[in-house]
């Protein structure tokens, strides 16, 4: 898969195609349209609609994405609960950003990954709820995004218009590189050449079953040094290790 580090070789999950939120890249190989509806599932988008990053709904008028897919402040709008990334849902202004504070937009790979994206209004559709812990090892889980659906981004520099998804497992964290075990989570695909690519980046990793799925993690980065999105593993924030981060933000 080959996004290491959000602001290094190949840079993080966030920006497929050149886009108004300056360097934000995001990606999913191997995956399909969606099966199902996400109300929770955002596009972060140019304040002109260019789809950037992904991100999840977590209360009315709150968002969790990867720190490095909001660098630019005031060059975001988001639309919430639509698989189409250019219509339907809810558009939102973006009123407040918070980035993590450990986070280096230098080295993504230095962890902390996550960042909060408050909406100017609340917004109707169902949040996802994040789970307790992630889970071990073999863990089933599933990730969305509007991200390029092809290895080679000069074949396919567009991102889809309707949401994908790829069902996935957590894997050993040993079986990825420049990972912090202890905030971050390994991930693998069962099926092979499928992965995030760019323009996934902040995306959800879900766990539990249709209709009834908990937040785990955030698409943060390529877990090998392999520069094909389609292979190898990848690198999500542990959502749930943020929980008290994230509930003082929104508890403000």
């Amino acid at each position: 898969m080959a996004v290491s580090g959000a602001v290094g070789a190949c840079a993080a999950m966030v920006a497929l195609v050149p886009s108004a939120a300056a360097g934000v890249q995001p990606y999913i190989v191997g995956g399909h349209e969606a099966t199902e509806e996400y109300p929770f599932m955002v596009s972060l988008q140019s304040t002109e609609g260019q789809h950037s990053c992904g991100g999840s709904l977590v209360a009315d008028d709150w968002v969790v994405t990867a720190a490095h897919c909001v660098p630019v402040e005031g060059q975001l709008q988001a639309r919430v609960g639509s698989a189409d990334r250019a219509a339907g849902g809810t558009v939102a202004g973006v009123s407040e950003t918070v980035v993590h504070p450990g986070f280096n937009f230098g080295n993504t790979a230095g962890g902390d990954d996550i960042a909060l994206v408050k909406l100017d209004r609340q917004v109707p559709q169902q949040p996802v709820r994040i789970a307790e812990e992630a889970g071990p090892a073999g863990t089933p889980t599933r990730i969305l995004g509007w991200g390029v659906t092809c290895d080679n981004s000069q074949e396919c520099p567009e991102t889809p218009q309707q949401l994908q998804e790829l069902d996935t497992e957590l894997v050993p964290a040993e079986r990825c590189t420049e990972i912090n075990a202890e905030r971050e989570l390994c991930m693998d695909s069962p099926t092979e050449g499928a992965q995030a690519c760019y323009g996934d980046s902040g995306g959800p990793k879900l766990r539990g079953k249709p209709g009834d799925w908990e937040l785990i993690g955030a698409t943060s980065r390529d877990g090998d040094d392999d520069p094909a999105c389609g292979t190898g593993t990848g690198i999500y924030t542990d959502v749930t290790a943020y929980g008290d981060w994230i509930a003082q933000h929104i508890a403000a």
